[in-house]
């Protein structure tokens, strides 16, 4: 399941992060992928721990965590810390698969069951650079607003296309789920829409309580913690 998340940080959040991550220094992306990975990844990005990236880091995970959607979406479990990266004069990261299991310092190993970028620059501000993410329903080219998000299952293979004027700032990161398989999380979600568009038409009646105690089940049902 893709899903666009739109308006997760607001415009002057995107200006704010946007002004610090632009007088920083960045560092070889190749430092936080392996030897399979390196092989096709042309790209800057924030030293992982370093303070702005942990500063920044907590804007955007708090950003995510508060947007309903992202959260009835992606139902997290844990979220890395974000990370930031940046491309510009022909950078690109070919077709890769993100790896099952991250670590994080400090902290206990994180299953990546969702990717997330969000975007820190407009369409406008550069060309190519699209994430494109590929599936059994084909080939899917993104490239969204400065603010709004993408989430898409991690064991989608997927790159970022060369970015060929401007610079294209983003930041990514990885979630390990409560519910571990994607079709589970497509289905709740769809559930979970349908019922908050029809308490808004109709109210909580016994048939709405009815909706939401099956969505609570399956949820039950399916959740790790």
């Amino acid at each position: 399941m893709m899903l666009h998340i739109p308006g997760v940080l607001t415009e002057d959040q995107v200006k704010a992060m946007r002004a610090r991550l632009d007088a920083t220094d960045w560092i070889d992306g190749r430092a936080s992928v392996g030897s399979q990975g390196a092989q096709v990844k042309r790209n800057r990005q924030l030293a992982e721990g370093s303070p702005l990236a942990l500063e920044l880091g907590q804007i955007v995970s708090a950003a995510l965590m508060a947007n309903p959607l992202f959260f009835s979406a992606v139902l997290p479990l844990r979220i890395l810390p974000p990370f930031f990266n940046s491309y510009a004069g022909g950078e690109h990261y070919g077709l890769h698969i993100d790896g099952a299991i991250r670590a994080q310092r400090g902290g206990s190993p994180v299953r990546s069951d969702v990717s997330c970028t969000v975007f820190l620059s407009d369409p406008d501000d550069y060309e190519g650079g699209e994430l494109t993410v590929v599936d059994t329903y084909g080939t899917h080219e993104v490239k969204l607003p400065a603010g709004d998000a993408i989430v898409y299952p991690s064991s989608s293979v997927h790159e970022v296309k060369p970015v060929t004027r401007g610079e294209r700032v983003a930041s990514f990161l990885w979630v390990q789920s409560m519910v571990r398989d994607d079709w589970k999380r497509a289905m709740l979600l769809e559930l979970d829409t349908n019922i908050q568009a029809l308490r808004a038409k109709h109210g909580d009646g016994a048939e709405m309580v009815a909706l939401t105690g099956h969505y609570h089940n399956l949820l039950r049902m399916w959740a790790e913690t």
